[in-house]
């Protein structure tokens, strides 16, 4: 049943603070426009964010509890205790956490306080992907055809399954973001994918109800931002293209969209607002499409009620501040645009830098940042939750940035964010940095011919993390020079001689490095007017040109390359334009006892929760059956056996979180 218009009349005429339950970049973005209205914000934030960048940002900060989200940042109580304690009139959600939560906002109504987002009847509706579908088909809206009924019975999904026709798409009622989503190709997966589907979704939503859609092979993911206000007036504010996506979730997202035609623009848009007005929308919120290549039909998705993380690109485009409208709305006034009002100036892109490596499967990854820089740019946006020093922790979404490009059309758009990715340092952990590069130099990329499937079929992860030999020699090259430079600073004997002098000319300095899995070992000599190295057969003359706290430039064989770099232990984590990220261990010259390898362990591949355990001691299992599911940084990670053989121990419990390389189970192999 559709929601009725909201009534209520809480809401007083004007907001002069608001609590941002929230965190990281998006709580920032929020404050800058409170600022910008004489607003006064409020922060709350965990344990893990007591130094975050975004609680200096606001004029007021409470500290909420635990690092973990459900004792801090999905704590209702202690929000509202919070925005009444200290007297905030409205509470904005940003995204995430409880944005999208009905009986939050519901909640906030019954307390005083503004919740800034849709009615709440309007959350409710569209946190059921089955209830979604039914009222959008009952306004016209096209969707996508499938089953959304109450039956959940594993006998049931599979017999729709077979009238429905493969491939199909799983996907949880309650949720997004990927969660509880799964693609299956015949009924031979179908089972097991429902289980997957089923343990995911109740995890992450509390909720493991299904619906079951045709699955559009190849397709474009387009969304359109609309906007609604307490007078029943709704528009939509132009499209987003998000169809650059790794397990479900975006990377990419630009405006306008490549395949965009001012007919398709119409039919979408008037869809959108039909969508709008169909839920009696009043606040910010954003109506998915899927588009299919091959038929030119669209399919309404869901609707995202809230802000998006890609905002920026239509604020870039139009000129408009949507924060700045979210809270107008829900002051009760009016929409102060209309329809023939938006027009699009230009092109943006936004790319989201992650902490993870695209090489291992997108796998998320911790630890600390400990330089952030980017350069400076006409047209170039940053949001961002860090800065150097900012430690990335398990238990939050694994995003660094959002880098938001606008110029005058599509190719210079791209050209500017790509010379911002070569410049860009964060510089401390892997990220998707050198993936983002590669990505967007991608010929089919670059003319705009891609779909959802553009990232797993088309581009090439495993190059990532092979970097061609010259530039593991550069890197070590540098690292080493960096140390020579240090013992030159530092000495105060001898210091007439060179650091590193032999008294006999033909015996080298060696040192050796670990580049990924690689070892490396160099040979150098000082010479009067620079250094002789040797790697491998490969022989480079260096000369050292400028060295600084954070940059080294060197001349490697004519050629100049500037290194900004960062020192941890005996780890050098370097950037250079032309060569990417890099990274090099110096070896321990005196190596120490390794610790033994367990024969047949199974060990986490980064700090995790330990979520399910799928298997027993004592129990048979054959390869690539699933032993134990983690959790890490809001994304499920699903360990499976290399080999057959016997469950012999499991030293992991559910429910308990491991760091990185901790034993979880062992096999003996058959």
């Amino acid at each position: 049943m559709e929601p009725e218009p909201s009534t209520m009349d809480y809401r007083p005429k004007t907001l002069s603070s608001i609590l941002v339950a929230n965190r990281g970049e998006i709580a920032s973005r929020i404050f800058r426009t409170c600022r910008k209205m004489g607003i006064k914000s409020i922060a709350v934030f965990s344990e893990a964010d007591r130094s975050a960048p975004f609680v200096g940002e606001a004029d007021m900060a409470i500290f909420i509890g635990e690092s973990q989200p459900t004792a801090s940042y999905l704590d209702q109580d202690k929000i509202i205790q919070v925005a009444k304690q200290v007297g905030a009139e409205g509470i904005h959600p940003g995204y995430g956490f409880l944005s999208e939560n009905a009986g939050f906002a519901k909640r906030c109504a019954e307390e005083g306080l503004i919740f800034i987002g849709p009615n709440p009847k309007a959350i409710k509706a569209m946190g059921s992907k089955a209830e979604a579908k039914a009222i959008m088909e009952a306004h016209g809206v096209p969707v996508v055809p499938g089953y959304q009924g109450e039956d959940q019975t594993t006998d049931k999904l599979i017999q729709v399954a077979k009238e429905v026709g493969y491939p199909l798409l799983l996907k949880a009622t309650a949720g997004g973001g990927g969660k509880g989503m799964r693609i299956v190709q015949n009924a031979e997966g179908l089972e097991a994918a429902i289980g997957a589907a089923q343990r995911e979704a109740r995890n992450a939503f509390g909720d493991d109800r299904l619906i079951i859609e045709k699955y559009v092979e190849s397709g474009r993911h387009i969304e359109f931002q609309i906007f609604g206000d307490q007078h029943g007036n709704a528009i939509h504010v132009l499209e987003r293209e998000c169809s650059i996506q790794r397990r479900y979730q975006k990377v990419i997202e630009e405006s306008p969209s490549p395949i965009m035609t001012e007919a398709l623009r119409s039919q979408m848009g008037e869809a959108a607002v039909k969508a709008a007005k169909a839920l009696h929308y009043d606040n910010a919120g954003t109506v998915e499409f899927i588009y299919d290549d091959h038929s030119g039909d669209f399919y309404f998705l869901e609707v995202n009620t809230r802000l998006q993380v890609e905002h920026p690109v239509t604020e870039e485009i139009t000129g408009l501040d949507l924060v700045q409208m979210q809270l107008e709305s829900a002051m009760g006034k009016p929409l102060s645009i209309e329809q023939a009002d938006i027009k699009s100036r230009g092109y943006a892109i936004e790319a989201r830098l992650y902490a993870e490596d695209a090489s291992n499967n997108f796998l998320p990854v911790t630890g600390k940042i400990h330089r952030f820089a980017w350069p400076e740019l006409e047209g170039l946006r940053v949001e961002t939750a860090v800065q150097s020093g900012s430690e990335i922790s398990i238990f939050y979404d694994p995003m660094i940035a959002k880098l938001i490009v606008w110029d005058e059309d599509r190719a210079s758009t791209h050209r500017k964010l790509a010379y911002v990715l070569r410049r860009l340092q964060c510089l401390g952990l892997k990220t998707n940095q050198d993936f983002l590069l590669q990505l967007l130099e991608h010929p089919d990329f670059l003319a705009g011919q891609y779909n959802t499937h553009f990232i797993a079929e088309e581009m090439n992860l495993d190059q990532l993390s092979k970097a061609e030999s010259h530039a593991q020699d550069f890197a070590a090259i540098a690292s080493t020079l960096i140390n020579w430079k240090e013992r030159e600073q530092s000495r105060t004997l001898l210091r007439s001689l060179p650091s590193g002098w032999r008294n006999s000319f033909y015996e080298a300095q060696r040192v050796g490095y670990l580049a990924g899995e690689q070892e490396l070992q160099l040979r150098y000599h000082k010479q009067a007017s620079g250094f002789a190295f040797e790697v491998e057969d490969r022989a480079y003359q260096v000369n050292l040109v400028e060295s600084t706290d954070d940059l080294v430039r060197l001349e490697i064989n004519g050629v100049q390359y500037p290194f900004h770099w960062v020192k941890a232990g005996a780890q050098f984590y370097l950037q250079q334009e032309s060569l990417g990220s890099l990274f090099v261990e110096e070896m321990d010259r005196f190596p120490s006892q390794e610790t033994e390898e367990v024969s047949g362990g199974y060990v986490a591949p980064m700090p995790s929760q330990v979520v399910k355990i799928l298997v027993q001691a004592g129990q048979q299992v054959l390869a690539g059956q699933e032993l134990i599911v983690l959790s890490s940084m809001k994304m499920e990670n699903t360990l499976t056996a290399t080999g057959d053989g016997v469950v012999a121990e499991i030293y992991a419990e559910e429910g308990g979180n491991v760091p990185a390389g901790f034993l979880l189970l062992q096999l003996n192999n058959e």
